[in-house]
């Protein structure tokens, strides 16, 4: 699922405009049979085109919100680590802290406003007016390595490199992350397919039904009561590594959505640590490594970002902790 769709699990007969009204708050129900007409939801995978349709217990209803009226992103002058630069593609180090596009509570201020000011006109529109560029994501809270297609062609082939996940072509994407404990085995494959949450609309899960998603990770070293992993996308849902690293009871460090439950942890570490994480104030993750083929060139092209400052001090700490 997409990471703004609504999927509603249908626990009465009745109306499915009735259905969907009741689980979401935000829209009224004679705004969503406009969108049940229009085309916007899916029942049980295939499009549902009647407001009136009665569904049944066990039925899902799958609605796509209309996109936000918003205004058209202005270019803002907020600096950003370039990798690599040319006509087609820029490639940066994205801080933590920095959403990638407008959104609710983010219209600005946004990695889409820093572009449209860096490159002056020559983003790809193929991703629309407030994505401009942009073809993959990373978590406000995930820094690390991002490309943008400057052209449509590039946009194109970007767009179909990520799609096809590495499957057929020389994409990488490789994360580095901290987190509770040491998984077992220490090399492994998580493959277990993920939705939204079926309470909390924040969240992702491990759901039946859901999307595939793979992830490869690797213990790299052990922490204390924690452990350096580097991470491995075969696919690239929303949340991915934090959801299945999560669900094999070894969630990141700092992650208040996956990770609250492992929170009283830090209590024992040593005050270093405490004060390192504490710091540090986001979950655990840095997307460390990209490998494309140029979408031009045809090259094989690596890019890679070292760890930023904050969580690269709270690694040291740890390592200096767990070897003293």
């Amino acid at each position: 699922m997409d990471e703004d769709e609504i999927e509603v699990n249908v626990e009465r007969a009745g109306r499915a405009d009735a259905a969907l009204a009741s689980a979401v708050a935000n829209l009224s129900r004679t705004r969503i049979q406009g969108l049940i007409r229009s085309g916007a939801v899916e029942l049980n995978g295939a499009p549902l085109a009647d407001p009136s349709y009665k569904v049944k217990p066990g039925d899902t209803l799958v609605l796509v919100p209309p996109p936000p009226v918003a205004a058209e992103p202005v270019p803002e002058p907020i600096p950003l680590d370039v990798l690599y630069e040319d006509d087609a593609v820029i490639i940066i180090a994205k801080p933590a802290g920095l959403v990638v596009h407008p959104a609710a509570g983010h219209a600005s201020g946004t990695l889409v406003n820093a572009l449209l000011h860096h490159c002056a006109g020559s983003l790809s529109g193929i991703g629309g007016v407030l994505r401009p560029g942009i073809v993959h994501r990373l978590d406000k809270d995930t820094s690390g390595v991002m490309v943008a297609a400057k052209s449509d062609v590039a946009h194109q082939s970007l767009a179909a490199q990520f799609a096809d996940h590495g499957r057929t072509g020389p994409l990488r994407r490789r994360y580095t992350a901290l987190v509770w404990g040491e998984p077992s085995p220490a090399t492994g494959t998580i493959d277990r397919p993920l939705g939204r949450h079926p309470s909390d609309r924040q969240r992702f899960a491990v759901r039946a039904g859901g999307k595939e998603a793979i992830t490869h990770y690797q213990l790299k070293e052990r922490l204390g009561e924690a452990s350096l992993v580097e991470c491995e996308l075969e696919t690239g849902r929303t949340h991915q590594i934090r959801v299945h690293l999560a669900a094999i009871g070894h969630p990141l460090l700092g992650d208040p959505l996956y990770g609250a439950g492992f929170a009283s942890k830090a209590n024992r570490l040593p005050e270093a640590a405490r004060a390192a994480l504490a710091a540090l104030g986001r979950q655990a993750l840095h997307a460390g490594h990209l490998t494309i083929r140029h979408p031009v060139t045809g090259e094989t092209m690596a890019f890679d970002a070292p760890l930023p400052d904050d969580l690269a001090h709270l690694v040291t700490v740890l390592r200096t902790k767990s070897q003293g």
